[in-house]
C-alpha cells in the first residue's frame, strides 16, 4: 500500500504519517524504488496512533502505548497508569479553564461596555 492509500485508511494526513516514521513510531518497508510500502499492520498502528492522539496522549505516551500494545505479556496496570496520568492532566487543565472562565465571566459582567474609558477588564489585565 502506498502512503496515499494508508492516509485514507487510517484517517491521517500523509505529512503526519511521514512524521511518525521520522520519529520512529512506524517503520514501513521500502520498495526498490525507495517508495514507502505499508502493510495492514502499519495501517492498524497508524489508526491506533490517530485515536490515541485524538484523546490527547503525547507522542511519548503513544510510544509507550504502542510498546505495550505490541507486548503480549504486558500488564494492563501499565496501560492503566499511563491513562490515569493523562486523565489527571486533563482534569487539571479543566480546573484551570474553569478558573479562567469564572474570572472572565466576572470581568465581562463588571464592564459596563459603554463609551466611558474606565474598564475593569483592562485594569485586571494590568495587575496580572
Amino acid at each position: 500500500m502506498n502512503i496515499g492509500d494508508v492516509s485514507k485508511s487510517a484517517g491521517l494526513p500523509a505529512k503526519t504519517i511521514r512524521y511518525y516514521e521520522n520519529i520512529g513510531l512506524i517503520t514501513p518497508a521500502r520498495d526498490t524504488n525507495g517508495y514507502r510500502s505499508f502493510c495492514d499492520s502499519d495501517v492498524h498502528k497508524l489508526t491506533f496512533l490517530g485515536r490515541a492522539r485524538a484523546l490527547g496522549f503525547t507522542i511519548e505516551n503513544c510510544r509507550d502505548l504502542l510498546a505495550l500494545w505490541d507486548d503480549q505479556d504486558r500488564a494492563s496496570a501499565d496501560v492503566r497508569a499511563i491513562a490515569q496520568q493523562h486523565l489527571a492532566q486533563i482534569e487539571s487543565k479543566i480546573a484551570d479553564l474553569q478558573d479562567i472562565r469564572q474570572t472572565l465571566t466576572h470581568l465581562v459582567h463588571e464592564c459596563a461596555g459603554d463609551d466611558r474609558p474606565d474598564c475593569p477588564i483592562l485594569q485586571r489585565l494590568e495587575k496580572l
